[in-house]
């Protein structure tokens, strides 16, 4: 196993730019009269809509976070890979977190897998009061062999590059360093499972991942104006990447900024490596996640999954 990101297969073949990742959604969306027939949500509700199905599924077997979080890894670059419109993405979901439950060193029986999974899909508790046509499918075929099967097609797809690094190691090293408090530490971890609803493991090594989150931690507040707080920072920041590098930490009075915490973190963020400018990026883009998921409607993407895969005779 490589210890070391730098040397890994995570960041020799699965960290891309944003217009690597633009040029090869294009390429999956080619079939401009399928997307037009099977409509779907936009993109960051269908993962949001895709982490609440595996953290459903991973709750109900107890699973470890970082395995969900590897899960998350996983379907996130067999869909740089394969279009959705052509899968099951139930099977994806069940698929993924198996795999990622092996990787992390905490096996589950497949037939545990299935069997969970169909329970959440399938069953009485996934049903409402009024079942639509989305919860009436039976999403997750009885068949063990059909999940052994399509773990070997997620494996080919990934080139079998399974290893993933994550930012709560680095986040867990920082917190003496940058002297967090624990609920800051909570908020950070909250933000790091937050970013893989985004392209961002897909863009940013780990390490910038935990600065960003670290960022977001000290700035955000539990105000209604917490994160037009962050917003104002972020921009800030953005419109001035090089002022770290030339600043001491008393010379530092952006705005939003104020607090000796913040002011420390920012002199340690000048004087190391890390790059400003992606954590800006990253932090941007963690924003527009939240205020994009205002608009989110489980029921709404649940149906357009259902319609498109009845189309395709998936289900």
């Amino acid at each position: 196993m490589a210890a070391d990101f730098w040397a890994s297969t995570q960041r020799r073949y699965w960290q891309f730019s944003k217009e690597q990742l633009a040029e090869l959604r294009d390429k999956l969306d080619g079939d401009k009269t399928l997307v037009q027939q099977c409509p779907l949500p936009d993109r960051r509700l269908l993962s949001y809509f895709f982490n609440t199905q595996l953290v459903k599924l991973g709750k109900r077997m107890q699973i470890r976070q970082q395995a969900i979080a590897t899960a998350q890894v996983y379907i996130r670059r067999f869909y740089i890979k394969v279009p959705i419109r052509h899968t099951n993405p139930y099977i994806v979901i069940a698929t993924a977190l198996y795999l990622a439950c092996k990787m992390e060193e905490s096996p589950q029986h497949i037939r545990v897998v299935v069997q969970e999974a169909r329970a959440v899909w399938s069953g009485s508790e996934h049903l409402p009061t009024q079942p639509s046509f989305a919860d009436q499918q039976d999403l997750i075929p009885l068949d063990v062999s059909k999940l052994g099967e399509f773990e070997f097609y997620l494996i080919s797809e990934m080139n079998s590059q399974l290893i993933v690094h994550h930012p709560y190691r680095t986040l867990q090293e920082l917190q003496a360093t940058l002297n967090m408090a624990p609920d800051e530490i909570s908020l950070a971890s909250l933000v790091i499972n937050d970013h893989y609803l985004t392209d961002l493991p897909l863009l940013n090594p780990p390490h910038v991942i935990a600065v960003t989150a670290i960022f977001l931690a000290l700035t955000l507040k539990p105000t209604q104006g917490g994160l037009q707080a962050t917003v104002a920072t972020a921009a800030a920041l953005s419109n001035t990447p090089q002022l770290f590098k030339n600043t001491s930490s008393a010379d530092i009075r952006t705005p939003d900024m104020t607090s000796n915490k913040v002011q420390n973190f920012v002199a340690w963020l000048a004087e190391g490596e890390v790059d400003i400018t992606a954590v800006v990026d990253c932090s941007q883009e963690l924003i527009s996640l939240y205020e994009i998921l205002e608009q989110y409607k489980e029921t709404m993407c649940k149906e357009q999954i259902a319609a498109c895969m009845k189309k395709r005779g998936l289900i």
